[in-house]
C-alpha cells in the first residue's frame, strides 16, 4: 500500500483490523493480504484510503 505500511497506520489510529474492513466494505482477510504485502486491486486500494481518510478527519474533529 505504502512504504510506511497500512499495518503502521491502521495501528497508529487505534483501529482492529475488523474495524478498518467494515469502514472500507472489504473482508478482513483482504486487510490481513495487504498488510502482508501481498498486491490488490485499484478499487480495494481506493475504498482502504478513503476509510482511512474518513477516520483521520473524524479524529481531526475532536
Amino acid at each position: 500500500m505504502s512504504k510506511i505500511g497500512l499495518k503502521t497506520i491502521r495501528e497508529s489510529l487505534l483501529i482492529r483490523k475488523t474495524e478498518l474492513a467494515r469502514m472500507a466494505n472489504i473482508s478482513p482477510m483482504t486487510v490481513a493480504r495487504i498488510e502482508q504485502g501481498h498486491s490488490c486491486r485499484k478499487k480495494t486500494k481506493r475504498k482502504v484510503t478513503l476509510a482511512l481518510e474518513h477516520k483521520i478527519s473524524w479524529e481531526m474533529k475532536l
